[in-house]
């Protein structure tokens, strides 16, 4: 068993849900498929997946598209009648916890997960049941951030998912039932699974959750008909000590000690072997280059630099890999050894974007914990610009002390793991944002086997305000365009579409819709429990529709639920 004391107290601490140990409850006990009717659904081809940017009946990617860009090109929804939306079905789940899924819709059925990993395969048009996937958890998982998942993927006949005791399945869509499983590393170590897989050209690609218990993190390939691994890309190098930066990406010193630094990497070596670097989110694929691009999470112990000497590669950092061999590309670190837990956990996008001289290249763009829209050059990673800061920054990169220290963002962020959503068209990126004022506290332990490693605790501060805010960004000048601010921090996600809207929800259980051009708010309804969950849309029977999860979520504890809900027009 895990230190579920030492977890609470953390939690208490920072005003986050953070749990370890046995799985509780009912989903220890099930190993199930709960058979209503099968899904009529039909076999999903490469092809499909590939041209998944142009297709309006179905939402094949957990954002969308290997691109990663969120935008729905249906635009039968629109400025003019969204104020007409109106639920069209809810389905309750049968767990009631923090739900972070991105429906996936596939041929009028569509697949949904939860909270402790179970999968439902719904009739799209009315919410029907069609069968459910409850996943038997082993005897330990290790989660920092509540029991989520993200989601599934469907390729061919198989739905693949990632589960919390860290393995991967491969589900029969028609039924359910369970074609492979693969072990892709230990719990009890710190490693798990919240993220969605993403499968491309007959390879499922995964990353791995634990930065926060001294892990080794990697992204790897498994074969999509036998769960064989293929390759394995390690996070962090034998070598991960770096160039020894004394600035982040925006040019800001972070005030390090490089020559206590090196007398400590002479005394201890490279610490890389439990050096964290965790992958929260799914890589965007480039298939005309053939290769991928994912972020890096935060180095372990989190706020205690003391023990972990160097730039602790390659966390922090845009990386490409060839998605073929899962050889190294090229890389591009935010946020040198760390010590404030401002992780890189938001999805990579790819988009074409204005080099330095105006030219238009091939680009790639990530929304950081710091509160900025970074954007790449997609050939060699190298950062062309950054946005104005989308949140308050105050006193970066204040030292965290034993007594605590006060910076903004706070360690949530910024974007948190919440993908953004992107319009080509208007060049714009929307983010949702959090701000939480902290004090930043450091306590140096030594490695504890597994349990939690934080090094210290970041606390949210009971006197100031917290709220959250919705930006556009003009990714090609940096300069926000527009923004809303909520009264809670955001979390969950964002879905742009061609009819010129964007929606997305709040902790307080608003859904809203907005004209992306400027912010103002045409549409909202009140699910009963935090919407923090990424949309998604599709069409059925001629009619456009719009899902979301209102479930609420463990890191912020807001208010829980377990409903699905789908909207659509009179």
């Amino acid at each position: 068993m895990k230190n579920v004391k030492a977890l609470a107290a953390f939690a208490a601490a920072v005003g986050v849900g953070l749990l370890s140990g046995a799985a509780v409850g009912q989903e220890v006990k099930q190993d199930q498929k709960s058979q209503i009717g099968n899904a009529n659904v039909a076999p999903v081809t490469q092809d499909q997946l590939n041209a998944a940017d142009k297709n309006t009946r179905d939402f094949l990617l957990t954002n969308g598209n290997y691109a990663q860009t969120r935008f729905y090109p249906g635009k039968q929804i629109g400025r003019d009648n969204v104020k007409n939306l109106h639920v069209a079905w809810i389905f309750q789940t049968d767990v009631k916890e923090s739900l972070e899924t991105s429906p996936i819709v596939v041929d009028g059925v569509m697949y949904v997960t939860t909270s402790f990993s179970h999968v439902y395969a719904l009739d799209a048009k009315t919410g029907q049941q069609l069968w459910h996937y409850a996943h038997k958890m082993g005897p330990i998982t290790t989660y920092c951030c509540g029991p989520n998942n993200r989601g599934v993927q469907v390729l061919d006949d198989r739905v693949y998912l990632a589960t919390l005791d860290s393995k991967l399945l491969a589900l029969n869509s028609k039924t359910g039932e369970v074609v492979w499983t693969t072990n892709i590393a230990d719990p009890e170590l710190g490693y798990s699974e919240t993220m969605a897989p993403t499968v491309v050209k007959d390879k499922v690609l995964i990353g791995t959750n634990g930065g926060e218990y001294g892990i080794r993190g990697f992204v790897r390939a498994y074969d999509a008909k036998t769960g064989k691994q293929l390759w394995n890309f390690n996070t962090i190098p034998d070598n991960s000590v770096g160039v020894w930066a004394t600035k982040d990406a925006t040019g800001r010193d972070m005030h390090r000690n490089i020559q206590a630094e090196k007398d400590t990497l002479a005394k201890i070596g490279d610490p890389f072997a439990k050096l964290g670097g965790g992958v929260w989110q799914n890589p965007s694929v480039d298939l005309a280059t053939n290769r991928i691009y994912f972020v890096v999470g935060n180095p372990s112990p989190d706020l205690d630099g003391s023990n972990r000497p160097g730039d602790n590669l390659y966390t922090n950092s845009l990386v490409s890999l060839d998605l073929d061999t899962g050889k190294y590309v090229c890389h591009s670190q935010y946020i040198a050894h760390d010590v404030w837990d401002l992780d890189a956990v938001s999805p990579t996008v790819l988009v074409n974007v204005k080099d330095k001289d105006g030219k238009t290249i091939p680009g790639v763009i990530h929304a950081g914990k710091t509160g900025h829209i970074y954007v790449h050059d997609r050939k060699d990673c190298s950062l062309i610009r950054f946005s104005e800061a989308m949140v308050p920054q105050e006193n970066m990169w204040v030292l965290p002390t034993k007594e605590g220290a006060r910076m903004l963002p706070g360690a949530n962020g910024g974007v948190e793991w919440s993908p953004i959503a992107t319009d080509p068209g208007q060049e714009l990126a929307y983010a949702i944002n959090l701000h939480q004022p902290m004090t930043y506290h450091v306590e140096s332990s030594a490695y504890p086997n597994g349990k939690l490693w934080l090094g210290g605790a970041f606390k949210v501060i009971p006197s100031e305000k917290q709220s959250g805010n919705i930006t556009a960004v003009n990714y090609n000048t940096g300069k926000i365009k527009w923004q809303v601010k909520t009264p809670e921090p955001m979390i969950g996600g964002i879905l742009a579409t061609a009819g010129g809207l964007v929606f997305s929800g709040e902790g307080n259980g608003k859904f809203a819709a907005y004209n992306s051009s400027n912010g103002k708010e045409l549409w909202n309804f009140h699910a009963g429990a935090g919407v923090n969950a990424p949309p998604s849309s599709y069409m059925i029977g001629g009619k456009q529709y719009v899902v979301v999860g209102a479930g609420g979520n463990t890191q912020l504890d807001f208010k829980r639920g377990n409903n699905i809900i789908a909207f659509t027009l009179d």
